[in-house]
């Protein structure tokens, strides 16, 4: 069941991608993104890590985000893309995020946010502290396969908040 799924998900990477990539381009930021869990990072993307965290590499052969990216002046993009989000989807997100320092993670449902996950991250310190004194994107969206577009954020659409794109 589990392979089946990941098939399933995996048929929307790009499309989610290229999605993400025309949001980043709207707010002026050049972005490459990877469908990295086809593959190990290209160099482009290896060579974004700096020095003193090579050590990452070595994990990231066998844990790989969905889609890996990095933004111009802002630093790494992490998206995992599930059918249902759930609290294991979301520590799996934070630990690409901290692996690679990103400054943006999503977290892709194919289907709604459920309330009681909603609910529960509301209280939970992972996403509102995520980065303490900084402005770090770690949300939750709903990408919707019929129109090709996300259509929930959770708890806000980072594309609409100046804040990040300073």
């Amino acid at each position: 069941m589990a392979d089946r799924d990941k098939a399933g998900e995996e048929r929307y990477y790009d499309l989610i991608a290229e999605e993400l990539a025309k949001l980043f381009g709207e707010k002026g930021i050049d972005v490459h993104l990877e469908i990295t869990a086809r593959r190990e990072m290209s160099g482009k993307l290896k060579a974004k890590i700096p020095p003193y965290m090579d050590i990452v590499l070595l994990f990231l052969r066998k844990i790989r985000p969905d889609i890996t990216g990095y933004a111009e002046s802002k630093g790494f993009v992490v998206v995992e893309v599930k059918n249902k989000v759930d609290l294991d989807a979301i520590y799996q997100l934070k630990k690409y995020v901290d692996l690679l320092n990103a400054k943006f993670a999503f977290l892709v449902s194919l289907e709604p946010i459920p309330e009681d996950l909603k609910r529960l991250l509301d209280r939970l310190v992972l996403i509102s502290k995520l980065k303490p004194g900084t402005y770090y994107v770690f949300v939750l969206t709903h990408f919707d396969v019929r129109s090709g577009k996300f259509v929930e954020w959770f708890k806000e659409n980072p594309f609409s908040k100046t804040i990040y794109w300073r």
